[in-house]
């Protein structure tokens, strides 16, 4: 479930006859994330720095509004490329909290310079995807309604608080949920969503 989107107990059918999850349903950008990313397994290095850093921008905002600078973001952090991000110093801090077409706040733009610092000191040990990946739950829920649905979990908890330990920033354990659930490490799409069970 989605900050800020309206809880609807169960799937909704949608004109096309298919049943999503509540918080797809109403605006284009939701349905086509819901559809073709959401719960589905991602590959490389930037890919899991994109999530998790944009799941840190989305705390306390709907992810609509990170869906609508989703291109902007990848623009303003060099397509989440963490050695380029790496090296980010003070005057790009600037630059980005100048930056309309993203989220301009500090301490989560910071949070994303010292996450891909943190992601470029885990190649040494497996690297960033294995790091979280190794998180993943032995059984995945079955949520039938947005009334059953979790937030955390003690794997969430566990990630954030490893992910903490070796440098991390803005990876608590709500916002590791989210990013567990965005990439298949859990699939809440509710029973009876056409998409459930789709990266599994």
């Amino acid at each position: 479930m989605r900050a800020g989107e309206e809880r609807v107990p169960g799937p909704v059918t949608g004109e096309d006859g298919l049943a999503r999850c509540p918080w797809a349903v109403g605006h284009p950008a939701n349905l086509a994330y819901h559809d073709t990313e959401w719960g589905l397994p991602i590959q490389g290095e930037s890919a899991w720095l994109e999530r998790l850093v944009l799941e840190g921008f989305q705390s306390g905002l709907s992810w609509l509004t990170i869906l609508n600078k989703r291109e902007r973001f990848r623009a303003a952090f060099a397509g989440f490329d963490a050695d380029t991000v790496a090296a980010y110093d003070e005057a790009d801090v600037e630059r980005l909290l100048g930056d309309a077409g993203i989220v301009r706040h500090r301490r989560k733009i910071e949070a994303a310079i010292t996450n891909a610092r943190a992601t470029v000191a885990l190649r040494g040990s497996g690297g960033l995807e294995d790091f979280v990946a190794g998180f993943r739950p032995d059984h995945h829920p079955a949520p039938r309604t947005t009334e059953e649905l979790a937030t955390t979990s003690p794997e969430s908890l566990a990630l954030s608080k490893a992910l903490k330990g070796v440098g991390f920033a803005f990876v608590g354990p709500t916002t590791m949920y989210a990013l567990m659930e965005a990439t298949g490490l859990v699939d809440d799409h509710l029973v009876g969503c056409h998409r459930r069970t789709a990266g599994t």
